[in-house]
């Protein structure tokens, strides 16, 4: 099986950044990454932009922003935020669907990395 930093950077993530976060311990930068899985933010996104809550949409993609962030894990922070400042600026946007869309993709990835990282279990 690949190591957990090949793994990493095959992902497109910031493995020295994240380790770093994480003082270099690996089990508890998975641990803290199983969590991301039970975080709520998604759906609240999905929610929000379907009601036209701009306020709260741009809330949940703060969160997820700073989740993805301090994961490391950069293609999905960045599909996040390519959404998020619009929603900060309150930007009557009719690429909404589209940039959520790309969210939920790259939030597939993450979990297809998940699987990886957790030897394909």
């Amino acid at each position: 099986m690949p190591e957990f930093r090949e793994l990493f950077e095959a992902y497109g993530g910031d493995y020295d950044t994240a380790m770093r976060r994480f003082m270099g311990n690996e089990g508890m930068y998975l641990k803290c990454f199983g969590m991301l899985f039970q975080d709520k933010n998604l759906e609240k996104l999905g929610k929000a932009l379907s009601s036209g809550d701009l306020q709260a949409a741009f809330e949940a993609a703060h969160t997820l922003k700073g989740m993805a962030g301090n994961m490391g894990l950069e293609p999905f922070s960045e599909a996040v935020c390519a959404i998020m400042e619009p929603l900060r600026a309150k930007e009557e946007y009719g690429d909404y669907p589209a940039l959520y869309n790309g969210i939920l993709s790259e939030h597939k990835k993450v979990e297809a990395f998940w699987v990886q990282l957790n030897g394909g279990v």
